[in-house]
């Protein structure tokens, strides 16, 4: 995989994402010829509820910077509170099957997007487990095959939703922030679930903290493979412009936009193994709380890792 490679995920949070987001993006990749994984929610947008975390600063300062009513609409916003709690993927089959009849990916995204966000780290191996298969069935139901992909809401993952996530036969996950492909270290035997992180700052995550947006990402490129999260609220919707104008460009550069999928096809095609990498919880500017994210040896397990920048390079520091 040495030439350079822009892997697309879209990452489906709530029901406007779905229903007016992505039928923006649909148009896009039509025109410009390329295939994406969409990951989305399957259960009730409760992203009123998101609202509890206002007592973080950093969720304040988030909020003053991304102006949230532009990018989410009040509808949004008090979703699951005020006003009810409408399902996001389950709610919407025949978009689903529109996206995958479009040749794109289509992989989960948790159930309940903020209970998981703001719990997962609080949650039973039971809870973890019927937030999993509730997801699983409801995409069963519409797609009439279980899924392949997973990607942890709001890169928050716990080594028990790992494990239990491990038991559920996905070909691979993207729970985590980091540099490259690796599998889970669990104990003394790594997890067999592959992990593909995203690797580049997000647009929300850039929003305000710099002027040009698109080329703050270019910047942000590296050789190889680069994994991109957008989402269906943002740049589906006030920031498509600025998706259009970056992926137009790196096009134009020559480079291969694809799906994780493809990207995950080649690697478990290598006979080479996987490095095996621990994941711990960091923070990355512009992100309000922890993320999970690729570790090395010598880390400590417990410990909150700030990298400088969310695209910060951390090559061979996991075991083979």
């Amino acid at each position: 995989m040495a030439a350079p490679i822009l892997a697309l995920r879209v990452d489906v949070d709530t029901r406007r994402g779905l229903r007016e987001g992505v039928p923006r993006l649909l148009e896009l990749f039509r025109r410009l010829q390329v295939r994406a994984s969409f990951f989305v929610t399957f259960g009730p947008d409760r992203s009123g509820l998101a609202l509890r975390r206002a007592w973080r600063p950093s969720f304040l300062r988030k909020m003053a910077r991304t102006n949230p009513f532009r990018l989410y609409g009040v509808r949004t916003l008090l979703s699951g509170t005020l006003l009810p709690a409408e399902p996001v993927g389950s709610g919407a089959p025949d978009l689903l099957r529109q996206i995958v009849n479009e040749g794109h990916e289509l992989g989960l995204h948790g159930y309940d997007h903020v209970g998981w966000q703001d719990r997962v780290h609080r949650m039973s191996r039971q809870e973890i487990e019927r937030d999993l298969r509730a997801a699983v069935t409801a995409y069963r139901e519409i797609v009439g095959h279980p899924p392949l992909a997973s990607a942890a809401p709001g890169w928050r993952t716990t080594r028990l939703a790992l494990e239990v996530q491990d038991s559920l036969g996905f070909r691979y996950a993207s729970d985590v922030r980091g540099s490259a492909p690796f599998r889970p270290a669990d104990g003394h035997a790594p997890l067999r679930t592959l992990q593909i992180p995203t690797t580049l700052p997000t647009v929300d995550e850039l929003l305000g903290r710099v002027r040009d947006i698109p080329a703050a990402l270019e910047g942000a490129l590296g050789p190889g493979l680069n994994v991109f999260t957008l989402h269906a609220e943002v740049e589906g919707g006030p920031l498509i412009r600025e998706f259009d104008r970056f992926l137009g460009r790196q096009l134009g550069r020559g480079w291969a936009a694809v799906p994780l999928a493809e990207v995950v096809a080649r690697l478990l095609s290598m006979p080479a193994a996987h490095p095996v990498c621990p994941i711990l919880q960091g923070r990355v500017p512009g992100r309000s709380g922890w993320v999970a994210i690729q570790g090395g040896p010598g880390a400590e397990p417990g410990k909150v890792y700030e990298p400088l920048r969310p695209w910060t390079i951390m090559r061979g520091i996991c075991s083979t």
